[in-house]
């Protein structure tokens, strides 16, 4: 409880930062990895829980971790047994949170430091984040841009299309800058905050292991396991996932609320919270669908993916996406870049005019020494 209150100040300051921002490309990200994330995992270290819990942590690795959008790597399981393997792939595939129904990884305890965060964030390195597969989404954005200013003459399905691909390639570069920051100041190596999720193969395989994987092991520790214990010992094990999964879509449906909020500081329609109900209600109905049949009969690829993509963009036109055009979100992050860009242009074409006339007149020096 000590700790608890000594943190809720610094819990209000950082609700109340964003406020006090009003341009759309630094509110956003400050809003998702101040005002969400990094008090989510305060509120975990009030509990002695989370990344910031271990007391190992250097100062500079526990700023780095509280302000940053990164994923702590945790201690890789042992390899299953070759008669095993199968069997847990087919019980884990889709599950976006591998804990079976009384709060534990397994029924006997993991070996001493698996299943836990990593105290030492250096973690992985994807090799799809190479700065080429960066520029090409930076040049998509700005070629989205054009498009968005002919867009009472596209078809709206073209257009559905594209804000998809801008959400995603826009979290992506955000993400991505957070992580280049954290690795310049901070020496870190971080995990990728998405694993193509275009190849989803479900509902629950989107949110759980594919998209925004740092807001995912977020609300896990946060919402969904202490959900799971409270809900196991209410209606049992088997079905204890059922509740704690609506109420991770709850708290992240609430979150998205307040953060489209501070972007746009207008009065909350609900849409997205309804986008989120929706999305949580299908993900508890397939996973009973699952418990029902025992997983014996799966969808295939071929036309599992393209339904999950397909119902994922559609809900997004209807309930998501109308907020961020209401708040023209879109058109202010342009104008933005557009005011930026002229700046820079500004900065260079003067250092440049300066460096021409330096060497000018070094060169008229040569010819009349008087001129210097």
């Amino acid at each position: 409880m000590p700790r608890l209150l000594s943190i809720i100040p610094i819990v209000s300051l950082f609700f109340a930062l964003p406020l006090k921002l009003h341009s759309i490309n630094l509110c956003g990200p400050t809003a998702f990895a101040i005002a969400w994330l990094s008090n989510f995992k305060l509120l975990l270290l009030a509990f002695g829980k989370g990344p910031l819990s271990h007391p190992s942590l250097s100062l500079p690795h526990f700023i780095a971790i509280a302000c940053f959008p990164i994923r702590i790597e945790r201690d890789p399981p042992p390899k299953p047994h070759a008669n095993l393997e199968n069997s847990l792939t087919s019980q884990n595939r889709d599950n976006p949170y591998p804990l079976d129904q009384d709060c534990h990884h397994s029924q006997n305890p993991p070996p001493k430091g698996h299943g836990r965060e990593n105290p030492y964030p250096i973690i992985t390195q994807n090799g799809n984040t190479s700065i080429w597969n960066y520029a090409i989404k930076v040049v998509f954005l700005a070629l989205s841009s054009q498009v968005y200013k002919y867009s009472d003459h596209i078809h709206p399905k073209v257009m559905l299309v594209s804000y998809c691909f801008h959400t995603y390639f826009m979290l992506k570069i955000i993400l991505a800058s957070a992580a280049a920051a954290a690795r310049a100041l901070f020496g870190l190596e971080l995990e990728p905050p998405f694993d193509k999720p275009y190849l989803s193969t479900s509902v629950q395989n989107f949110w759980g292991r594919r998209w925004n994987l740092v807001a995912s092991q977020t609300l896990r520790s946060t919402v969904y396991e202490p959900a799971l214990c409270v809900s196991s010992q209410v209606i049992g094990r088997k079905w204890a996932s059922l509740p704690a999964v609506m109420c991770t879509f709850v708290v992240s449906a609430l979150m998205h609320e307040i953060i489209f909020y501070y972007i746009g500081r207008l009065q909350p329609t609900w849409e997205v919270t309804r986008f989120f109900l929706l999305h949580g209600a299908c993900v508890v109905a397939e996973i009973w669908i699952k418990k029902v049949v025992s997983d014996r009969w799966r969808l295939p690829r071929l036309i599992s993916t393209p339904m999950t993509l397909g119902f994922v963009m559609v809900t997004g036109y209807w309930l998501f996406f109308p907020q961020l055009l209401r708040c023209k979100s879109y058109v202010r992050a342009w104008e933005e870049y557009a005011v930026v860009g002229a700046y820079v242009k500004d900065i260079v074409a003067g250092v440049v005019k300066s460096i021409v006339s330096v060497y000018s007149l070094n060169g008229m020096g040569k010819i009349f020494p008087g001129v210097q």
